[in-house]
């Protein structure tokens, strides 16, 4: 294999390319959008984003999302803006001009650090603006400083061809049984498939 068969595809095909020609209204028949969430479901898991990418809603009544939504409400009360950016990206905080993540825990630190800097690559590669964020944990009084590095292009980028193709596919990924499926908004409807 040559350094060129391991190069990033930058083709019009591209997921990546298709993603940012869409974000920027220049290719008016590509639907491709990739959300923060649907970042944060592909590091977790692959069937939870399918799930999710035909709209199929989770159990509300679920403890895990019933503890996120209350951590989402109370923490940082006076800083939150709930920032939308093109209906794509929903900022939690802005601190000190940088890009706040909240999280109730720190549990999940890479799936919630992915979708933190698919922000910041967002912010970069389709607004224009540079940020740096922070991924905040409020109930352990945890904080961590997050970059866009090169490396951490390429997981963003890596990461969108990745949920192009599973939310492309037909068929759901096989189940595969994780330590967190039984906290999981899916469980139930996963399980019984």
């Amino acid at each position: 294999m040559t350094e060129d068969d391991t190069a990033p595809d930058r083709t019009a095909d591209d997921p990546v390319e298709r993603l940012l020609r869409s974000a920027r209204n220049e290719a008016v028949d590509d639907s491709f959008h990739v959300t923060g969430v649907m970042m944060q479901y592909y590091e977790v898991c692959k069937r939870e984003l399918w799930f999710a990418s035909r709209h199929l809603e989770i159990d509300r009544d679920n403890a895990a999302v019933v503890r996120g939504t209350q951590v989402d409400d109370s923490a940082y009360e006076d800083e939150r803006r709930n920032i939308s950016v093109d209906g794509t990206i929903a900022i939690d905080v802005l601190e000190d001009g940088r890009v706040m993540e909240v999280k109730p825990s720190s549990s999940l630190v890479e799936p919630a650090k992915l979708q933190l800097l698919y922000y910041l690559w967002y912010l970069d590669r389709v607004v224009g603006v540079d940020r740096d964020g922070v991924l905040a944990h409020p109930t352990e009084r945890k904080r961590e400083d997050v970059e866009l590095t090169d490396a951490n292009v390429d997981r963003v980028e890596n990461a969108i061809r990745g949920i192009h193709d599973v939310v492309t596919s037909d068929s759901p990924p096989p189940a595969e049984e994780k330590p967190f499926c039984d906290s999981c908004a899916y469980h139930d409807f996963c399980w019984s498939c």
